[in-house]
């Protein structure tokens, strides 16, 4: 029989989760690029067709603008505190006052 999961799966399983939500978020703006110039190329110069195209690069410049800001961010809260918040550990809970969650005590 298979011990149970501890800490150290949660945390590469929720890392993996992050990291895989982050590929796919550029994977879908670099999809929508490609949509935009596509949809350009395809307008013949309709100008309902070069809004659309318009509006799809937008959102797409949009998207990639919040992930590098969202990221900027947590760096910087990281320089100014010291913590790595960029890092899931969830052992760092298990000392001081809150070690006497669920989670931190020895099976």
């Amino acid at each position: 029989m298979t011990p149970p999961a501890g800490l150290d799966q949660f945390e590469q399983v929720f890392t993996g989760f992050i990291s895989a939500v982050v590929y796919l978020a550029f994977i879908a703006s670099l999809v929508m690029l490609i949509m935009t110039g596509i949809k350009y190329l395809t307008s013949g110069g309709e100008p309902k067709a070069v809004q659309a195209a318009h509006q799809t690069a937008t959102w797409a410049l949009l998207g990639i603008l919040f992930f590098a800001i969202a990221w900027l961010l947590l760096r910087l809260v990281e320089s100014f505190t010291g913590i790595p918040v960029t890092v899931f550990d969830i052992k760092v809970l298990c000392v001081g006052p809150t070690s006497a969650l669920d989670f931190c005590k020895s099976p």
